[in-house]
């Protein structure tokens, strides 16, 4: 686990807006966010459709530049980043997974594994993948492509495409979203095991009551705002 004295802050929002055109006017996605994720801490984010979980992930990411406010990754300024610059910073010490599992199709369990861990440099890519793929229970699948695994099978490869690199924040946007209650069940455990073994902080939208109480704490959005952080 990491030690908070020593440890950056993985995260921080201060008083951040996101205002989007559209064809009726300016809408107001976030309204003043404030938000803080310490080292190693799990955070669920939950609240109806539509009230900004999504996007409070996508700006805390960087994929999204805030109208107003300060985002600070690992005590990293995004404003002061560029495109390039922001990417470079996901790909060292951040990771996402999303509803949608977003495998690459022609590649296999374990290409779709060892791809970004390649890109990052690291020498032995296949092997750190074919033991992501034993954790997540899937070392037989290894060479099959995502059109042969089931949702909840592509959901896990995903996961452990997420954490192989051995990131230090984890995004997880309805992770469990598409999937059936038995799978949701196997990926939301899969997930909290996998992040505590690694040590890295998980920031968590879900609709699910069931895997948003596992976490260390939960947040309230309504209409933007974070209203009852708990």
């Amino acid at each position: 686990m990491y030690d908070a004295a020593t440890d950056t802050t993985p995260l921080k929002l201060d008083a951040v807006t996101l205002t989007l055109p559209s064809a009726a006017g300016p809408v107001e996605i976030l309204r003043g966010v404030d938000f803080e994720v310490k080292p190693g801490e799990t955070v669920a984010v939950v609240g109806p459709s539509g009230s900004g979980k999504s996007s409070l992930i996508a700006v805390a990411a960087g994929l999204e530049t805030p109208t107003s406010g300060a985002v600070s990754l690992f005590d990293q300024d995004l404003s002061a980043l560029n495109e390039d610059g922001r990417a470079k910073l996901r790909r060292t010490r951040v990771s996402l997974v999303f509803q949608s599992f977003h495998l690459l199709p022609n590649m296999t369990a374990q290409e779709n594994i060892a791809a970004p861990l390649e890109i990052a440099g690291i020498l032995n890519a296949f092997e750190v993948a074919e033991a992501w793929l034993k954790l997540v229970g899937l070392s037989e699948r290894a060479r099959h492509y995502p059109h042969q695994l089931s949702g909840g099978e592509q959901q896990r490869v995903a996961l452990a495409r997420a954490l192989a690199a051995q990131p230090k924040l984890l995004f997880a946007d309805e992770p469990t979203g598409n999937l059936d209650a038995a799978n949701a069940h196997i990926v939301a455990d899969l997930m909290f095991k996998l992040v505590a073994k690694t040590g890295a902080a998980l920031v968590l939208v879900t609709h699910d009551p069931d895997v948003a109480i596992r976490a260390d704490r939960q947040v309230i959005m309504v209409d933007g705002r974070i209203v009852e952080p708990q």
